[in-house]
């Protein structure tokens, strides 16, 4: 074993002698709280902790076990997915380590090459004589295609993608496997943390453990410290240790996240579920998915039936908007990947913005997009100003409707990393100070919810998000634009009305029937005017 072994991980120096372990009953190497999370067999487990206790260090050994048992006796692959390279080594070298103090017949340590769609993928693997292997695999979620056995995801709250290794790793699941998740902390709203609550709550089957920084020092952590780097032990000198750590963390609530198991208010998600839910009324969302024979008919006919969708469903609603409210208009552009949301948003006398209502559309050409959102400008009250995402085959309809309603009227916003630092925290604060007022939707407050602060800056990931990972924050970006048009600096069109077709809705594409029926224009999110 060489320095990165027990003295790293457990929050001592170095190790000197490559052979310390020789010097201890395997029985008694473990520290209780490691002990009792290896003896968890529960099929899922997850354990919050202090940095520094060695969590992982008793997992490799949990590891090893496992894969050097033969398959009587319920021996299987052990598969470890950290956050980066430097970790998969030291999980692997800490294997190779439990190996010999266990005796077990285990190879050396080789580096293997998984082919990966795009790229290869270095990985470490030790093993067995069993048949079986320990294999330390990068954070990409596809590298567990086609695997079968036990999954440590170590460091979860740190992983970018953390939903779609956890999908990929709960499906091992089916034929037995067990999955374990093991993490510092990283913000209240974080997927980790949702995780453990949901379990606490009953709605998930984890087994959680939680291992503060005082917990592990009552369990012998510091002595074990001392015993490693052969230093003298004492109550002051582990008090003076432990106040070290927490006077030289950045901030108390750092400290507190990083030794003490108490995530942050401030990281994760940039807006809470109870802040959004709390800025939400029922309102229709008009979802439409085009076919391939919708998209295959002569344009023509596409726009004789998207009119009368048009008439069918977003003209009652439209109709039900004051016509002496000022209006305004927000849009996330998709082709086929994403959603296109279309977000219209009343000021009301209060000044306060309300979405009366979305569409969305998935799969539908160009040119019906441009027809529904003409559509709706046309008819929104006084409207004054827009906001399109031009980025990309986005630029099309953000063209079109500046040359349409004129530069002064639409803005085609690049979407940018200066983009979102100067208008995402005039969004979160209208939501703090409840001036604004949403549909209320799963999806709508997922995409919501997706918004996460990055390198400082609220924004989206690159990642998809959403439960079936089919969405990425459209509505979000859809209603900031929305409110960003809604602050610009303009003059209000006079409202005229135009003529109205006849309700000939043909349902030729899929849609969702039940989302705006029996619409109330007297309900909560109109009833501000």
């Amino acid at each position: 074993m060489n320095d990165v072994g027990i003295g790293k991980v457990l929050g001592g120096g170095t190790v000197n002698d490559p052979n310390w372990y020789k010097d201890f009953d395997p029985n008694e190497v473990l520290l209780q709280y490691q002990r009792d999370w290896v003896a968890d067999d529960s099929q899922l487990k997850l354990a919050e902790k202090s940095r520094r206790t060695g969590l992982t260090w008793a997992e490799a050994a949990d590891g090893t076990l496992c894969a050097g048992a033969s398959r009587a006796a319920g021996g299987c692959n052990h598969f470890y997915v950290g956050s980066n390279k430097e970790m998969a080594r030291e999980f692997i070298d800490a294997v190779a380590m439990w190996a010999k103090l266990f005796d077990q017949a285990a190879g050396e340590i080789e580096e293997e090459i998984l082919i990966d769609e795009d790229k290869d993928i270095l990985t470490f693997v030790v093993n067995f004589a069993s048949g079986f292997k320990v294999q330390a695999l990068s954070s990409r979620p596809s590298n567990l295609r086609g695997m079968q056995g036990n999954v440590t995801i170590d460091e979860a709250a740190f992983h970018e993608q953390l939903a779609e290794v956890l999908k990929a790793a709960l499906a091992l699941t089916m034929w037995g496997s067990k999955v374990r998740l093991i993490s510092t902390h990283n913000g209240v709203e974080n997927l980790f943390n949702e995780i453990i609550n949901d379990s606490r709550a009953g709605k998930k089957d984890y087994s959680v453990h939680r291992i503060t920084l005082d917990d592990a020092c009552q369990q012998g952590l510091y002595k074990r410290i001392c015993q490693i780097t052969k230093k003298e032990w004492s109550a002051e000198n582990e008090a003076a240790w432990v106040a070290g750590l927490i006077k030289n963390t950045a901030t108390s609530e750092d400290a507190q996240e990083e030794y003490y198991c108490v995530p942050k208010s401030g990281g994760g998600a940039y807006l809470s579920r109870a802040l959004i839910e709390s800025r939400m009324a029922p309102a229709p969302i008009f979802r439409y998915e085009g076919t391939a024979e919708f998209n295959a008919r002569p344009e023509k006919i596409r726009y004789a039936e998207i009119q009368d969708w048009c008439v069918s469903k977003l003209l009652p609603i439209l109709n039900t908007l004051h016509p002496n409210t000022p209006h305004c208009f927000g849009e996330d552009f998709a082709r086929t990947g994403d959603f296109t949301v279309f977000a219209p948003m009343a000021i009301t006398q209060e000044l306060k913005r309300v979405v009366p209502f979305l569409v969305e559309l998935r799969n539908v050409p160009f040119k019906q997009q441009e027809q529904i959102m003409k559509y709706i400008i046309d008819r929104l009250p006084k409207f004054q100003a827009g906001a399109f995402d031009a980025r990309g085959n986005g630029q099309y309809l953000a063209e079109t409707a500046v040359d349409e309603y004129g530069a002064g009227i639409i803005d085609a916003v690049m979407l940018s990393q200066s983009w979102y630092l100067d208008n995402m925290p005039k969004l979160k604060a209208a939501f703090e100070d409840d001036e604004i007022l949403i549909p209320k939707d799963r999806d709508v407050l997922d995409d919501l919810r997706a918004l996460q602060v990055i390198k400082g800056i609220p924004k989206l990931p690159d990642a998809k998000t959403g439960d079936d990972k089919k969405r990425h924050g459209d509505a979000a970006i859809a209603i900031a634009m929305a409110y960003f048009a809604s602050l610009m600096d303009v003059v209000a069109i006079d409202f005229t009305s135009v003529p109205r077709a006849a309700n000939n809705w043909h349902g030729s594409a899929k849609q969702d029937d039940d989302d705006d029926i029996d619409f109330d224009p007297g309900l909560n999110i109109t009833g501000a005017w």
